[in-house]
C-alpha cells in the first residue's frame, strides 16, 4: 500500500536529504513539494529543492510559496547551510523553473480534493501551511496526520536557548498550525541530536555508500559540519528533517506521548519556544503526538537503503 505525502521545505542540506529518502521511497507518492522562505530565502530554497529533485529523476511538482513569515521580516540561516543553503560546494543550484502555481492553493486544493488520505510533513518554517489554514480552515481535518519538524521536545534551542529554528523563525505560524486541530506529530530538534548526529567517521561511512545520492547528501552537509562542531557542540553534523522524514514514512520508529503544546510567540529567548505540558498541569486537551525517542538503528537501516 502506497503512502501519499505532500511536502513542504525551506530546502537546505539536512531537507534535501529528507527530500531524497521520500523521492527513493517505494512505497511513497509524493504528490507535491511547496517551498517557503526559511534556512535560506525563497528563491534559492525553490532551486535546491528542484535540485534535489533533478538528482533523484523524479516528475514531482515544486511550487514557489510565502517569501517571509506573516508578521516579522525573514531571518536566515546561511551560517549553518551556506549561502546557497547546500554547503557551498559549488553545484549548479539557479536556473529550474517551479512549477506553475502557489504553494498554498496548492496544499488547500490538494487536501480538499481528497480530504483523510494524503500526509502532511513539514520540515521548514510553518508559513505555508498557516497561510492555507487562514484560508480553508477546514483543511485540518482533511490532512490525515501531519508530521512536523519543530520545536525541541524535551531539549534546547538552537537558535535561542529556548527556540529551535523552524519555530522560532515563525513563530505565529507554529502557534496557528498548532492550534489548528489537524492530528500531528512532533519531531523536536532534541530527537536529532539523539539520534541522528553523523561524527567523521560515520558520515565517511555514508558517503562510501558510493552513489551520488550517498555522495550528494554528506557533501552538501560541509557548512553544517563546521557548525555543529563549533557552535552546537555536537560531534558532527546532525539530520533533523531526515529524522523526521523518517517517522513520516514509518511512525513505528518512534516512541511519542500526546501532550498540550503551545507556542511562545514572543522575543528574546523564548520566541519560538514550545511549551510542551508533560504534567497535564494547564489542563487543556493534548494537540501534539511529542516523539520521545527514536530508534538510531532503524533511522540508519533506512536512510542508507535510501541513498544505496
Amino acid at each position: 500500500m502506497t503512502q501519499r505525502m505532500l511536502i513542504d521545505t525551506d530546502t537546505a542540506s539536512d531537507d534535501a536529504v529528507a527530500l531524497v529518502m521520500a523521492l527513493r521511497d517505494p512505497g511513497v507518492v509524493i504528490e507535491a513539494i511547496t517551498v517557503v522562505a526559511g534556512n535560506v530565502p525563497l528563491d534559492q530554497a525553490v532551486q535546491n529543492a528542484l535540485y534535489t529533485v533533478e538528482l533523484c529523476e523524479s516528475p514531482v511538482p515544486v511550487y514557489t510559496g510565502l517569501a517571509g513569515p506573516m508578521l516579522r521580516d525573514l531571518e536566515s540561516a546561511e551560517n549553518v547551510h551556506g549561502s546557497d543553503g547546500m554547503g557551498d560546494i559549488g553545484l549548479d543550484l539557479s536556473g529550474r523553473i517551479p512549477a506553475t502555481g502557489r504553494a498554498v492553493d496548492v496544499l488547500v486544493e490538494h487536501f480538499l480534493a481528497d480530504p483523510g488520505v494524503v500526509d502532511l510533513v513539514t520540515i521548514g518554517p510553518l508559513t505555508n501551511v498557516a497561510a492555507a489554514l487562514l484560508r480553508a480552515p477546514e483543511m485540518a481535518s482533511a490532512v490525515r496526520h501531519c508530521y512536523i519538524m519543530g520545536g525541541t521536545g524535551a531539549g534546547t534551542g538552537n537558535v535561542t536557548p529556548l527556540g529551535e529554528f523552524n519555530f522560532w523563525c515563525d513563530p505565529e505560524a507554529a502557534k496557528l498550525v498548532l492550534r489548528s486541530g489537524m492530528d500531528m506529530t512532533m519531531i523536536g530538534w532534541d530527537i536529532s541530536v539523539a539520534s541522528a548526529t553523523f561524527d567523521s567517521d560515520q558520515a565517511a561511512g555514508l558517503r562510501s555508500i558510493g552513489t551520488p545520492f550517498a555522495e550528494f547528501s554528506v557533501d552538501i552537509q560541509a557548512v553544517l559540519t563546521e557548525f555543529a562542531l563549533n557552535e552546537t557542540k555536537l560531534p558532527g553534523f546532525d539530520l533533523p528533517d531526515p529524522i523526521a522524514m523518517a517517522v513520516a514514512i514509518d511512525p513505528s520508529l518512534a516512541t511519542s506521548v500526546a501532550r498540550h503544546v503551545e507556542i511562545e510567540i514572543g522575543d528574546g529567548h523564548a520566541r519560538g519556544h514550545d511549551i510542551v505540558d508533560w504534567l497535564g498541569v494547564t489542563g487543556k486537551a493534548p494537540n501534539v503526538n511529542v516523539v520521545t525517542h527514536v530508534d538510531r538503528e532503524a533511522f540508519l537501516s533506512m536512510l542508507i537503503q535510501r541513498l544505496s
